[in-house]
């Protein structure tokens, strides 16, 4: 997302939402190493951990991989995105900001009721009818094959992000965010190799 606001002439500030994630040292640490180096003195990073420290989900709470057998029920977190999308317009509005950008995609695999197309859409209506931030979602509509290859022509470090939602230290490979990036990249290569 960073990368594409740039090239759209975006003044961005990068925002690191630590909302209890077991895997969040991993998530900042990659994205110190992705971001443009011009970004990583902008970067803001804030904690609101406290609001989900209660769940039991496996977002919050890193399973054990070889003992514990997990549902795709345990990777959700109820309101994640809503509180994510209203923490990240409240910061931007606080700071003067007329946009707050979101990189959400359409993926196949979400199932959560605040990862939907419909309510993604009603939550930035909503924001955009009553606010004084614009609530920007361009990926929306694409897959997750689509940004990575995007990201390749922008000469983003793809290969080196994280999005696993069940190891906090390298991607565990089987988990419904990791087989979706394994895809998107195997994808994103074999377009780029045409």
């Amino acid at each position: 997302m960073v990368y594409w606001a740039l090239t759209k002439g975006y003044d961005v500030t990068p925002l690191f939402i630590d909302y209890g994630q077991h895997c969040a040292a991993t998530e900042r640490k990659t994205l110190r190493s992705v971001l443009p180096k011009e970004l990583l003195n902008k970067t803001q990073y804030i904690s609101v951990a406290d609001v989900f420290r209660a769940s039991p989900s496996c977002l919050i709470r890193q399973p054990n991989l070889w003992t514990d057998k997990i549902s795709s029920e345990d990777l959700m977190l109820p309101y994640r995105n809503l509180f994510l999308l209203a923490t990240a317009v409240a910061f931007a509005a606080s700071r003067g900001s007329s946009v707050a950008l979101a990189a959400f995609i359409n993926s196949n695999l979400a199932s959560e009721i605040d990862a939907t197309s419909a309510f993604l859409k009603g939550v930035g209506s909503l924001v955009n009818e009553t606010g004084n931030v614009e609530l920007e979602m361009p990926f929306r509509n694409m897959s997750k094959a689509e940004v990575a290859r995007m990201g390749l022509a922008l000469n983003v470090p793809i290969a080196s992000t994280y999005s696993c939602q069940a190891n906090a230290i390298e991607h565990c490979g089987a988990c419904p965010n990791c087989v979706e990036r394994l895809n998107a990249l195997h994808s994103a290569a074999h377009f780029d190799s045409l």
